[in-house]
C-alpha cells in the first residue's frame, strides 16, 4: 500500500497490528479476491474447496474476527490501539473490498448476541470467538425485495406510514415468534451464513418505526435460501435471498421489541456500517491510485515512460490529493465515533462512506483512463477494482439515498 503514514504517534503494537493486517491483506485476500472474481458461477465461490473459506480460516487464525469484541466473551476489544481498527479496515479494501465485507458482516450476529442476558446467546458470542475454522459465520439481513432505501430513511420519527411496513414479520404467539417474509438478494454472507442479524417488522401499524431485531440461527426449519447473487462488482462477496415460512423462533433470540429503541439502534448500526465503508474505500481507492502509477512508469509511449508526460503527471497528483483528503477525514470521523460510542455522529459517518466510495470510483476511472485500453480488459488488476467501486456506491444504502437521511440529521 503505497502511502506515506503522516501519524508519527502509533504505538509500536499498533505498527504491528497493521503490518500483519498488511501481510494477510497481500499475501492471502488479493490472490484470492481475484481468483474468486474470475469464477463464471457465484456458486463456484462458496463451493467446498473455495478458497473462500482459506479466507474466512485464516483470518480467524489470526484473530482478526475477535476484534471489535470484549475480552469478556473472549474478544479483544479493550486491547486495541482505537488508531488500528481504520487502518484495518483500509489494509483489508485495499486488497479486497468484497472479502473485507465479507469478514466484517461475519461478527454482525454478535454484536446484538452480547446484548441479550440469554447464557444461550452469550455462550454464542464466546464459541463464534474460539472458532479457528470459520464454522460460525454471520449475515446481516435488513434489505427486502420492496424494501430497500426504506431502512435507512426509515430511522427517521416521521417514518410511520404503515403502508412502508417492512414485510418479514414477527407476530408473538406464547413463547414464540412466527416470522413470515423474504429478504432479498443483498444480504451478504446470505447463503452460506450459520447465524442472521435479523430486521423485523412487530407493529405494522407503526410503519418503518415498528421494528425489532432478532439473532436468528439460520438452521431452522423453514428457512430456506436462493441462489448467490451474480453481480459485476465485488463478486467475492457471496450475497443471496433468505426466505421464512412460519418459522418458529424461540422468545429469548428476540433481543429488540421497543420500537423507539430499535429505531435508535437502526441508527448506530447505520452509523457503524457506513463508517466502515468510509474506511475500507479509502483502502480501494489508494490501491486504484497505486496500479495507475505503477503503470504510468511501465508504459513507454513516445520514447518515455507516460508519467513524464504532463498531463498524466497532473492526472495522478489530482487523484493522489483525492485519495488523502477521504483518508483524512475518514480517519478523523473514526476517532470520533470511537470516542463518543456507541452513538457517534451519523451525519459524519454518512459523508465519511459517501465521500470514500465516490473517491474509489472516481479515482479507478482515472486510472483505467491513464492505463487506455488494457484497462478495460480482465488482464490487469484495474478493471476489477473499476466494478467493486461501482458496487459499493450502492451497498450499505445507495449514496444519494444516505445523503437524504444524513441531511435530515443535520436539519
Amino acid at each position: 500500500m503505497g502511502y506515506l503514514e503522516m501519524d508519527l504517534t502509533l504505538s509500536d503494537e499498533a505498527k504491528a497490528m497493521h503490518e500483519t493486517i498488511r501481510k494477510f491483506g497481500l499475501e492471502v485476500m488479493r490472490p484470492a479476491g481475484i481468483k474468486l472474481d474470475k469464477m463464471a458461477d457465484p456458486e463456484q465461490v462458496i463451493a467446498k474447496g473455495s478458497v473462500l473459506w482459506d479466507v474466512i480460516k485464516t483470518s480467524r487464525e489470526l484473530g482478526i474476527h475477535k476484534r471489535g469484541i470484549p475480552k469478556a466473551f473472549g474478544g479483544m476489544l479493550e486491547d486495541m490501539d482505537p488508531k488500528v481498527g481504520p487502518r484495518m479496515a483500509e489494509e483489508m479494501g485495499y486488497a479486497d473490498a468484497g472479502l473485507s465485507i465479507c469478514l466484517g458482516v461475519s461478527a454482525f450476529p454478535m454484536t446484538f448476541a452480547m446484548m441479550s442476558p440469554e447464557p444461550e446467546l452469550q455462550q454464542l458470542v464466546r464459541d463464534y470467538c474460539e472458532d479457528t475454522k470459520g464454522e460460525i459465520i454471520g449475515c446481516w439481513a435488513i434489505t427486502e425485495p420492496d424494501h430497500g432505501s426504506d431502512w435507512i430513511l426509515g430511522t427517521n420519527p416521521k417514518f410511520t406510514d404503515p403502508k412502508c411496513a417492512p414485510s418479514v414479520r414477527a407476530v408473538l404467539k406464547g413463547d414464540e415468534y412466527i416470522i413470515t417474509g423474504q429478504k432479498s438478494a443483498w444480504v451478504s454472507n446470505g447463503t452460506i451464513a450459520t447465524h442472521a442479524t435479523l430486521h423485523v417488522c412487530l407493529d405494522p401499524s407503526k410503519g418503518m418505526q415498528g421494528g425489532g431485531l432478532a439473532v436468528v440461527p439460520l438452521n431452522l426449519p423453514g428457512i430456506t435460501r436462493g441462489k448467490p447473487l451474480d453481480k459485476i462488482g465485488q463478486r467475492a462477496l457471496n450475497q443471496g435471498e433468505i426466505f421464512f415460512e412460519e418459522v418458529k423462533l424461540p422468545k429469548k433470540y428476540m433481543v429488540i421489541t421497543d420500537g423507539a429503541l430499535m429505531s435508535a439502534i437502526a441508527k448506530m448500526i447505520l452509523t457503524n456500517a457506513n463508517g466502515g465503508m468510509g474506511q475500507a474505500f479509502v483502502g480501494l481507492a489508494q490501491a486504484a491510485y497505486d496500479e495507475a502509477l505503477k503503470y504510468a512508469k511501465e508504459r513507454v509511449q513516445g520514447g518515455v515512460p507516460i508519467f513524464e508526460h504532463k498531463n498524466i503527471k497532473l492526472q495522478l497528483f489530482n487523484m493522489f490529493i483525492k485519495v488523502e483528503a477521504a483518508r483524512a477525514y475518514a480517519r478523523r470521523m473514526a476517532a470520533y465515533n470511537h470516542a463518543t460510542a456507541p452513538n457517534g455522529s451519523s451525519p459524519h459517518a454518512i459523508a465519511a462512506k459517501v465521500l470514500s466510495t465516490s473517491t474509489a470510483f472516481e479515482v479507478a476511472h482515472e486510472a483505467i483512463t491513464i492505463f487506455g485500453g488494457v484497462g478495460l480488459t480482465k488482464e490487469y488488476l484495474i478493471e476489477k477494482l473499476f466494478r467493486d467501486a461501482r458496487a459499493a456506491m450502492i451497498e450499505d444504502g445507495e449514496n444519494n439515498a444516505l445523503s437524504l437521511s444524513g441531511a435530515e440529521d443535520l436539519i
